[in-house]
């Protein structure tokens, strides 16, 4: 009996029908053998994926044409919870009749979803959905087996969300597209987050490489940084005729000033914030400029990142290459 069964109460409310007969009465658990796979004139596939977070393991049988490679059985055996048994029930059945080439494209939402009893309303609670992420690792398991390739050539891009099979360049790509500023925002525009959330930050069931509020972070202040770049591209009027490194202290200070003044200090200003000169310094030939945010900028978080790299890269290609920016 699946492990979900167990729990009493309201539980059962969070799972579909479909999931709860599944889960017991399973359509495709078995395997599939050299001889099922002769009589059927195929060949036999067999893959396995385990699941580190959760102790859940699925094995995965095909029997493949292998001249118009559709997949004419396939079973399976499943360690683990009833939602394991269920999405992976139904990832069998999800690959009948596929090419190989189309089973690689099933995602774990094509399996939640087939799961649901209404379309509107999800098959399982949150936490459960990692049990289906599964599915889509042992199909590019079996499919890898099945052309001799590794399974890694089937992933186009880093995935964040496992759940959700989104990737980290369209988490970025929506970010900036649509200025998102909030974690909800992404979930919203990208269901990335939106079930067993452990991509959202440090400390859910399992641990990721990459977490939604990094990748906002991250990509805001890459946007900061591109913003004052193409604000700055108006020129500074006026040659120097004399080169910047050979300047006094004090004249330094006055191009610096001009500089900001023109390019800089509008954009921080029109956001509430400001930066002030502190002093000049030379080391080992390069002039390290301190700065002071001001207003909203001293509580900006990309005020050490976006901002600051936007206003050394403004300074270094409007005056010299070695100045370095320093904030206090």
């Amino acid at each position: 009996m699946a492990k979900e069964s167990l729990i009493g109460g309201s539980i059962w409310e969070e799972y579909s029908q479909k999931v709860q007969d599944l889960m017991n009465h399973p359509r495709n658990m078995g395997e599939l053998t050299e001889d099922d796979a002769k009589n059927m004139g195929g060949k036999l596939i067999i893959a396995d994926f385990g699941a580190e977070s959760c102790g859940d393991a699925v094995r995965l049988y095909w029997v493949v044409d292998e001249k118009t490679e559709v997949i004419k059985a396939a079973k399976f055996k499943s360690f683990g919870c009833g939602t394991a048994i269920a999405s992976s029930d139904t990832m069998a059945e999800l690959c009948i009749g596929k090419t190989v080439s189309e089973a690689v494209k099933i995602t774990n939402i094509d399996v939640e979803r087939a799961m649901r009893d209404t379309p509107d309303v999800p098959a399982v609670p949150p936490q459960k959905m990692h049990c289906s992420v599964m599915a889509y690792d042992v199909i590019k398991a079996a499919a890898a087996s099945f052309k001799g390739v590794d399974a890694a050539s089937f992933e186009d891009d880093i995935i964040v969300c496992e759940c959700a099979r989104v990737s980290l360049g369209t988490i970025k790509e929506v970010i900036k597209i649509n200025n998102l500023t909030t974690v909800e925002q992404i979930t919203n525009y990208t269901k990335a987050g939106a079930f067993c959330k452990s991509c959202i930050k440090p400390g859910g069931h399992e641990a990721r490489e990459y977490y939604l509020v990094d990748i906002l972070r991250d990509t805001r202040a890459e946007m900061e940084h591109d913003r004052l770049l193409a604000m700055s591209n108006v020129k500074v009027e006026g040659t120097h005729t004399v080169n910047f490194d050979d300047l006094t202290v004090v004249k330094k200070f006055q191009e610096i000033e001009k500089v900001i003044d023109e390019n800089i200090r509008p954009m921080l200003v029109m956001d509430g914030g400001n930066l002030e000169i502190l002093d000049i310094k030379e080391s080992d030939g390069m002039s390290d400029v301190y700065i002071r945010y001001l207003g909203a900028c001293s509580g900006c978080a990309s005020s050490s990142t976006g901002t600051l790299f936007a206003i050394e890269a403004v300074l270094q290609e409007k005056l010299s290459k070695n100045i370095r920016i320093l904030p206090v």
